[in-house]
């Protein structure tokens, strides 16, 4: 057995509490920042690009509903 597999097998006889919160921990792990900088001063720059747009009257918005029926209907051809 390998220990990747061992560790899968004792990981899984915690408790679920334990076992979410290891695998929350794996979870960050690979949210990790990238080596190219800043993450997060990225995105609220991308955020804030993205909502001058909309102000601008750059972008066309969608109402949710509208886009939640669009996004339903792709995933239904998709299965």
């Amino acid at each position: 057995m390998s220990t990747k597999d061992e560790l899968l097998t004792s990981v899984l006889s915690l408790p679920a509490e334990e076992r979410a919160e290891v695998a929350r921990e794996l979870l960050r792990s690979l949210d990790a920042p990238d080596e190219s900088g800043d993450t997060e001063s990225e995105w609220s720059r991308e955020l804030d690009r993205r909502a001058t747009d909309i102000r601008e009257g750059l972008v066309e918005t969608v109402p949710w509903d509208t886009a939640e029926q669009q996004l339903a209907g792709r995933l239904r051809h998709r299965r």
